[in-house]
């Protein structure tokens, strides 16, 4: 069968439409504006609630929100922040552009934090960013016993992970802070945009006001009263502010998030359950206690050269499927050693050698189980050419 664009944005839906025409017509683009119930208030009010967090501030991106939590924590420059070495460049991106300096940890080849490498940089650091990169998420059990006893904060960068439970707790509500995209590819599609998440009211009316909410636009933000005065006139204004276009595409598809995470999850275990069949294929499991929200699959290519991995992607394109290798492009912004803004940027062995075998393909959530069986199937398909070896001419 002929394979979906799996790289298409999905349809937004239809009751954001009223609400943008209302916006287009009135010209109420600023967040600011109205002096309440603005779309960027109410959904900050409505993804609280939904993350069971007492806070939420929508800004611009990720990014965004993850270099307002760094500056709202009031790190010392030149503070240095452990991530780990598979991530966005956005991430240590977001750390020089807080005056902080990324630490690069080590990963293992089921994509998360490698313990060990984490616990001997830890005391060298003044604050933590784990990325649940991809949705995987990292041993936040252990993560967040090691920092909560060396007194370290912890940021979570879910970009990728709304949704996603670790022993029954939302991801982006166990560390200080956490930070969500809205980015096209996300679980929750605006385009661009973020949200940070807290229950620290002191620390979110320092990145509200560093978000834009300039001269008594913080008043607006009515939960906060007590935490504002203070702050007034103390920090730098950023203007990082979501833009209420934004907030109006995003608000009608929270109700949907749970339904697009059971789809997701079912589509991933559907595909990962076919290709674990294939001895040149391992599709890393959840951490106990780890329940995904996948929106892609990732896999590790086995006994293969770099030659046969090579082929596998060309046969799989051939096929109508883009199979991204993190670490086999000289410029993939999710392999560390093309982030040469990093000063002193360090080797790590494990996670090169993951990267090189670790591959990423779009399972869009509204996929039918038929597009998902072809998928699997052009996959292992792809792998069976890359790895059979050719018959000498006449045999």
């Amino acid at each position: 069968m002929s394979l979906p664009d799996m790289h298409s944005a999905e349809p937004i839906p239809a009751a954001a439409r009223q609400e943008i025409d209302r916006l287009l017509t009135s010209g109420d683009l600023f967040r600011y504006t109205a002096p309440e119930g603005s779309p960027v208030s109410l959904l900050e009010a409505e993804f609280a609630e939904l993350m069971g967090s007492k806070f939420a501030l929508a800004v611009s991106s990720c990014s965004a929100a993850l270099f307002l939590s760094l500056k709202a924590l009031d790190l010392p420059r030149d503070a240095r922040v452990m991530i780990p070495g598979f991530t966005f460049a956005a991430v240590p991106s977001s750390i020089l552009h807080a005056d902080c300096l990324p630490v690069l940890c080590e990963v293992d080849d089921n994509y998360r934090v490698n313990i060990d490498d984490f616990v001997e940089k830890l005391p060298s650091v003044q604050a933590v960013i784990i990325s649940h990169m991809r949705g995987h998420t990292s041993d936040m059990d252990a993560i967040m016993t090691l920092c909560s006893a060396a007194s370290i904060p912890v940021i979570e960068d879910a970009a990728h992970s709304l949704g996603t439970l670790w022993n029954g707790r939302k991801i982006g509500t166990i560390g200080t802070i956490g930070c969500f995209s809205f980015q096209s590819y996300k679980m929750i599609n605006a385009g661009e945009g973020g949200i940070m998440i807290t229950d620290d009211a002191d620390l979110v009316a320092r990145a509200i006001i560093m978000s834009g909410a300039y001269e008594h636009n913080w008043k607006k933000h009515p939960v906060l009263q007590d935490a504002f005065a203070k702050h007034q006139n103390q920090w730098p204004l950023y203007n990082l502010r979501m833009s209420n276009l934004s907030a109006a595409v995003i608000r009608p598809q929270l109700p949907h998030l749970a339904q697009r995470v059971k789809d997701g999850r079912y589509n991933h275990d559907h595909v990962a359950a076919l290709l674990d069949q294939s001895p040149h294929i391992d599709v890393p499991s959840p951490l106990h206690g780890e329940v995904r929200a996948p929106d892609s699959i990732q896999f590790n290519l086995i006994d293969m050269s770099d030659t046969q991995v090579d082929s596998f992607v060309a046969a799989a394109a051939d096929a109508g499927i883009k199979v991204q290798v993190f670490g086999a492009s000289t410029d993939n912004a999710r392999a560390f050693w093309n982030w040469q803004f990093i000063p002193d940027l360090p080797e790590l062995p494990k996670t090169r050698a993951m990267l090189m075998r670790a591959c990423d393909v779009r399972l869009p959530v509204h996929l039918p189980t038929g597009t998902l069986d072809a998928v699997a199937e052009a996959l292992l398909s792809a792998v069976d050419t890359a790895t059979t070896p050719m018959k000498a001419y006449g045999t």
